[in-house]
């Protein structure tokens, strides 16, 4: 059976308490079975790939390089583009769900092509998201905890699935 891919997405360049949440997103992806997607370099990123290898779990970096160069020690995949930026879209959209734990312009082009997409988004101390410029059926939640960013992500993909959801 294929492995469930939830995107955590965040700056390259991250506060030592967003390291600590996306490490925490990590391992709670990884008890889940599912498996990360990220961009694959240092920061939130990182952090994210470390908290899942400590559950024994899969993290799946894109790089925007066409070298290994600066990807993240915990990746269990390392796959080289060399679309730079471009890669954002992969990231986001390759994912069944996405949690932002804060977050830079890349972050924030990261989310629009996940909602544009109507994928579940829960945010941890990243991009506020003015809900009157949002689509009607966006799944957007502002998670305080990571506990509830997972939960929410994974509830959503599951309705989804089940045909509840949008």
């Amino acid at each position: 059976m294929r492995k469930r891919l939830i995107a955590v997405i965040g700056a390259g360049r991250a506060t030592a308490r967003e390291k600590a949440l996306a490490r925490e997103v990590g391992r709670l992806v990884a008890r889940r079975g599912a498996a990360i997607i990220c961009g694959g370099l240092g920061g939130v990123m990182e952090a994210a790939c470390a908290g899942a290898e400590e559950e024994d779990g899969i993290s799946v970096g894109l790089l925007p390089n066409e070298t290994l160069a600066g990807a993240c020690p915990s990746l269990s995949i390392a796959l080289t583009t060399g679309l730079g930026e471009a890669r954002n879209y992969l990231v986001a959209t390759s994912a069944e769900g996405v949690i932002a734990v804060g977050g830079a312009l890349g972050t924030l082009s990261e989310l629009a092509f996940a909602i544009k997409k109507r994928l579940p988004v829960a945010t941890l101390r990243s991009w506020p998201l003015d809900p009157e410029r949002l689509p009607d059926d966006a799944l957007v939640f502002e998670a305080p905890t990571p506990e509830e960013a997972v939960e929410y992500v994974f509830l959503q993909i599951a309705a989804k699935r089940d045909g509840r959801g949008a």
